[in-house]
């Protein structure tokens, strides 16, 4: 699990994040939302270390992430995989040499043992046989599929995906959240998901953490969302008219 303990993050005069308190939980989906602006992008990134917080901690299981030295830190991200907006794919690499690169940085073993977690990982994202291509000739769900591969290929305990739907047509985004989902579960990894995407919200929001306005404004489950009576969260979640008359035919209005 991952606990954010009472932080705040101030940048000048602006307090972003005012006094979050939440746990992510190991084995779920943990699905951060909220609008632009609302504090979702720096939380993550002090959750996985690249901004500090002006106050507060971030716990690792019972490891206080926040104190620790650069060492210390270090070895915590051994354990995080990262899945970025943009896939982030080496261009001038190959699929394999991609998925391989965080085992060439941070590993010793051999290029046998390499390539087969590489193919292992491709087979796990359903894209065996395709090592020697490069991203330019995949689609843009391929590449988010590789991009999950190389997430896991160093069998992370923590994963952390920035807006993994973004770009995708609604049949690819369904995918890749199910894909997540399943290695999540299957793992028991503790995921971190920051997401515009209702749909994701909706089909896998396990432990849902609504920000507005640098606060905690709700959290819940998908089950939880529809008949909560939160108006923020009822004004973000369903904006359009259409999912306002599924949110009251659901709860029988």
């Amino acid at each position: 699990m991952i606990r954010a303990e009472k932080v705040v993050k101030t940048f000048g005069d602006q307090q972003v994040l005012k006094g979050i308190d939440f746990l992510f939980e190991a084995g779920k989906n943990n699905l951060i939302i909220g609008r632009s602006g609302a504090g979702k992008t720096v939380l993550l990134k002090i959750l996985v270390g690249l901004n500090i917080p002006t106050s507060g901690n971030v716990w690792y299981d019972d490891v206080n992430f926040t104190a620790l030295d650069k060492e210390g830190m270090r070895a915590i991200r051994m354990k995080i995989g990262m899945l970025f907006q943009g896939s982030a794919l080496f261009d001038s690499l190959t699929v394999e040499e991609n998925i391989r690169f965080p085992l060439d940085m941070f590993t010793p073993l051999t290029l046998k043992e390499k390539v087969a977690r590489v193919n292992y990982c491709l087979e796990r994202v359903n894209l065996a046989g395709t090592n020697k291509k490069y991203p330019s000739e995949l689609s843009g769900g391929m590449q988010k599929r590789v991009g999950i591969a190389r997430a896991i290929v160093l069998n992370p305990k923590y994963l952390f995906c920035d807006e993994p739907n973004s770009g995708l047509d609604p049949k690819t985004a369904i995918m890749i959240d199910e894909l997540i989902s399943s290695i999540t579960e299957e793992n028991n990894i503790t995921t971190v998901i920051n997401t515009h995407d209702m749909n994701s919200v909706m089909e896998i929001g396990d432990n849902i953490c609504f920000l507005h306005e640098g606060g905690l404004e709700w959290s819940g489950t998908k089950e939880e969302v529809l008949a909560s009576e939160n108006e923020n969260l009822q004004s973000f979640i369903f904006a359009s008219p259409f999912l306002q008359r599924l949110r009251k035919s659901a709860l029988g209005k």
